[in-house]
């Protein structure tokens, strides 16, 4: 398998990019050191985390990752974070714990936690502080 199925591209198209997309969430409180506003002040989010993971092949079965692998990968990474004082684990006891250095975190431990690195990338990963506002760190 990891071909293009039944179809083909256009001559001197771009090369098919196959996605995932997959939300985690956890609970967790943060203040922003700094901030001259209300985020500086202790305060909590019920954070929803949006990984995508992209390949432009896909593995033996005909995907790019397993859910059930990416959701123990992230189980790993945001276990930390989940009901904690975000500020008080590391890295964030140096760093600031913006929605953006979440992100960036959230990709760096995913990119490093794949086991075909050289087929699959996370391609980008989203922190929402709610419903209405997040932060996104993409692949450039």
């Amino acid at each position: 398998m990891g071909g293009t199925g039944s179809w083909q591209l256009a001559a001197g198209s771009l090369s098919p990019m196959y996605s995932i997309h997959k939300d985690f969430t956890f609970s967790a409180a943060h203040q922003i050191r700094g901030h001259t506003g209300g985020c500086e002040r202790l305060h909590g989010h019920n954070y929803r985390v949006r990984v995508c993971l992209a390949a432009e092949s896909l593995d033996d079965l005909g995907m790019v990752e397993d859910f059930t692998d990416l959701k123990r990968t992230m189980e790993q990474v945001l276990r930390p974070f989940d009901h904690q004082l975000i500020n008080d684990v590391a890295p964030f006891d140096e760093i600031n714990t913006t929605a953006e250095l979440l992100a960036e975190h959230v990709f760096l431990e995913v990119q490093d936690r794949l086991e075909d690195p050289d087929r699959v990338h996370v391609r980008f990963v989203e922190v929402w502080e709610n419903d209405t506002s997040c932060a996104r760190f993409e692949e450039s």
